[in-house]
């Protein structure tokens, strides 16, 4: 394929240049890794990652959490026979049903998972109080206690950026651990295992800007690291660059997106996910058997979820954070 007579052929401009960053960079490493998720940014960024890799340099590499959809299972296999790939399969560290087990549940999101945390290990027992009296009675509990104060420099790293939860955590305190660590045992730590042991020196994802949260603070496709570099080709894209891609390059989603009709994918019934109770309800007849492990799991913080969410109504919030929409 000549390369810059493709990409110059593309009139999406957010697409050429996706196309063009990452010929640029795949160019300049030895030993990339693509990481394969099953979800449909991930789907976009395996096929630019494809068509551009003509050294067959790349390894596409899939991390289990131990709580997948057996769609995003099959899909693997159907990605593997469209590209003629191999995607490699690496276990988790720690399933996530051990993580939630060992540290906490997760909740609301990975942010406000690892903030409460830092609280709880130091004892600290959600009473409203002025930072410097908190931080006299929980001095190892600093980085946790800014967010609570709402000290951080960026709007997200503030406790405040989530509607009442403050309060709500002031009348309901969690009478059970809260943790993010099962993003870290089940995703993070095999991701950084299996880098080091293949000396990858270039990892690409899926991150798009768009999707708001956490990501929307970050302002690269590209970063370096330490150990590795970091390409993310659809950073840019917005919605309708996504569909765009997806209708030019005859992109096919997995099971979980065009069957079941869920926003998203990951961890079955992760409980970060904002439409959690409305896709769990599309789950139904499709993968019980998931849905039920996922309510083995993660029971006790869907009603704290629940709780959360009713303080809010009740404040006449609208939960513009985590509204439930239809899925038509």
């Amino acid at each position: 394929m000549n390369v810059p007579d493709f990409i110059s052929s593309i009139s999406n401009n957010a697409i050429a240049g996706a196309y063009a960053k990452t010929w640029d960079i795949l160019g300049r490493y030895f030993h990339p890794l693509c990481s394969v998720s099953g979800g449909s940014d991930s789907d976009i960024v395996l096929d630019i990652v494809h068509s551009l890799d003509e050294e067959h340099k790349v390894r596409y590499v899939w991390f289990n959490t131990g709580l997948e959809y057996k769609a995003t299972k099959q899909h693997l296999d159907y990605l593997e026979h469209r590209y003629n790939i191999h995607i490699e399969r690496v276990q988790p560290v720690k399933s996530v049903p051990v993580c939630v087990k060992e540290y906490g549940y997760p909740f609301i999101s990975k942010l406000v998972s690892q903030k409460i945390h830092s609280l709880q290990i130091h004892g600290f027992d959600f009473k409203d109080r002025t930072f410097d009296e908190d931080l006299c009675l929980f001095p190892q509990a600093n980085d946790g206690l800014k967010w609570w104060h709402n000290i951080g420099t960026v709007h997200i790293w503030n406790i405040d950026y989530y509607k009442h939860l403050k309060h709500f955590l002031i009348a309901y305190p969690p009478q059970f651990l809260i943790s993010d660590k099962c993003c870290y045992y089940a995703k993070k730590l095999p991701a950084k295992f299996f880098v080091r042991d293949n000396n990858i020196d270039l990892q690409i994802i899926g991150t798009r800007k768009a999707e708001g949260g956490i990501r929307s603070v970050g302002s690269a496709c590209f970063s370096n690291g330490k150990d590795y570099d970091t390409l993310r080709p659809v950073f840019w894209f917005n919605d309708y660059d996504k569909r765009e891609y997806q209708r030019m390059f005859h992109i096919q989603h997995s099971d979980c997106y065009s069957v079941y009709g869920l926003k998203r994918t990951g961890c079955a019934g992760c409980p970060f996910n904002r439409y959690l109770f409305t896709e769990q309800q599309l789950l139904i007849g499709h993968e019980d058997g998931l849905l039920r492990a996922a309510h083995n799991v993660f029971t006790q913080v869907y009603e704290y979820t629940k709780l959360y969410r009713s303080f809010c109504a009740q404040q006449g919030e609208t939960f513009s954070l985590f509204q439930e929409v239809s899925n038509d």
